[in-house]
């Protein structure tokens, strides 16, 4: 997400880093061209409007500091609006609703809401509640076998009615039913529609009117920019939502509608939704958000994924076994086994500090070389796996074969494996990875 918008803000950044003051004459300049990346990253052109004005009124005039060079300044200062603009602090879901909190899950047809109530049921099952998903579509029963095969994935209860084609009745009923099943959250997947209608909008009042609702939220699809935020303003003004859910930002190269949202419709991004997997939802954090914009990485949410999808215990087995050089190719598979738990790389280089677009550009990461590593580690027996070092020419050949490769990239992953455990091995010997570093960079 905002690959596109990132890779502008970093060229004028690098414009003004060539500054050695900040002149009225070159802030206009660099924010003329942040105002053409917000638009066309799809942000609102008010909210460009005022999130430009909002900049310069803190930037003119601005005493540049000795320690912070003209670009540090400025980037300092559109962070800080970004955050703003982005809704400030993280908010998180009201459940404070007993014996049992209710949300309901609100959008148009294809927005992600099914598969959006799956990856919230998961997160709060992972926080120690017990919700149970209401299938309130009365018009799609591919609504409902959806909802169940997603909730069957991971083991949380639906409520569903094939027969009623009342959707207020049948949340009532699922309320009661949560009571006796002693389920303490409600998660309701409403219908939608491929345009805003009036039974849409009664449905979903009668709903409402039916259960009391803890938190309403409106499930919006980035994809489609700005309209889905026009959208979202009228969805606010006639049946009202506490907080929006981007979904599919993963595919959406502008992320407009995330920098829009809250200025528009006065409510706050309170999830993003970055892939299909029932594990891909974030709780949206304004300041990291901003970071990401900006390049600057974001490591705290890194390190959360890497907690919640990684098997810690396998991890550090795996570190230890490199460290003492008794890493195999079966403990590399391991390790690229893991990492694919985190996505794909190209959204892990995003978090690292100092990937802007353009360097992601530069680093040409290949997405099909794990997959071309685990073919050429899986086409080898368990003894080659074990000991590398017996794999000659006609077993580098029966490899390539069964792996659908070549010679020549069987040769290159075990260059890349003896390297590896070349160096672990001098790290080793050198006495840990402190000594190692320090003899490196010149040290005692």
């Amino acid at each position: 997400m905002f690959q596109e918008l990132t890779k502008r803000l970093d060229g004028v950044m690098r414009k003004l880093a060539g500054q050695q003051e900040l002149s009225e004459e070159n802030i206009n300049e660099a924010l003329r061209e942040v105002r053409l990346a917000l638009l066309e990253a799809d942000v609102n052109y008010k909210v460009a409007k005022q999130f430009i004005a909002a900049v310069k009124e803190k930037a003119t005039g601005l005493k540049v500091l000795e320690d912070l060079t003209p670009a540090q300044q400025v980037v300092s200062i559109v962070r800080d609006e970004l955050i703003d603009l982005l809704g400030g602090d993280t908010r998180e879901l009201n459940l404070t609703g007993t014996p049992i909190a209710t949300v309901m899950v609100m959008g148009l047809q294809g927005s992600g809401k099914t598969t959006f109530c799956a990856k919230l049921a998961n997160k709060l099952v992972k926080e120690g509640r017990k919700p149970l998903l209401v299938a309130a579509d009365i018009y799609r029963p591919a609504a409902i076998d959806q909802l169940e095969t997603l909730a069957g994935s991971i083991d949380v209860p639906v409520h569903s009615d094939r027969e009623r084609n009342n959707a207020a009745q049948i949340v009532k009923i699922a309320h009661r039913r949560a009571k006796d099943k002693g389920c303490d959250t409600l998660i309701v997947d409403t219908a939608g529609r491929l345009h805003i209608d009036e039974v849409l909008m009664e449905e979903l009042s009668s709903i409402n009117k039916m259960v009391e609702m803890d938190e309403k939220l409106f499930v919006i699809d980035a994809m489609i920019g700005q309209e889905a935020v026009n959208i979202a303003a009228e969805f606010e003004q006639q049946v009202g939502f506490d907080g929006a859910v981007l979904t599919k930002m993963d595919g959406d190269a502008r992320g407009g509608a995330a920098l829009s949202v809250l200025e528009v419709t006065g409510k706050p991004v309170k999830f993003v939704s970055t892939g299909e997997k029932v594990e891909d939802l974030e709780l949206f954090h304004p300041d990291r958000m901003a970071g990401r914009i900006l390049g600057m990485g974001d490591m705290l949410t890194l390190i959360e994924q890497a907690e919640d999808k990684m098997d810690l215990g396998d991890t550090e087995d795996l570190a230890e076994r490199m460290m003492s050089n008794q890493f195999t190719l079966e403990d590399f598979q391991k390790q690229i086994r893991q990492v694919r738990k985190l996505g794909p790389m190209q959204s892990v280089m995003k978090m690292l500090p100092g990937m802007s677009g353009n360097m992601l550009d530069k680093a040409n990461i290949d997405e099909g070389q794990m997959n071309r590593t685990e073919a050429i580690i899986n086409s080898m027996t368990k003894q080659e796996r074990t000991k590398p070092e017996l794999i000659n020419g006609s077993r580098r050949k029966r490899i390539a074969r069964g792996s659908g490769t070549n010679v020549s990239q069987v040769n290159k992953l075990l260059k890349q494996f003896r390297d590896m455990r070349r160096m672990m091995k001098q790290i080793n010997e050198a006495g840990g990875m402190e000594n190692f570093a320090s003899r490196f960079m010149g040290g005692n």
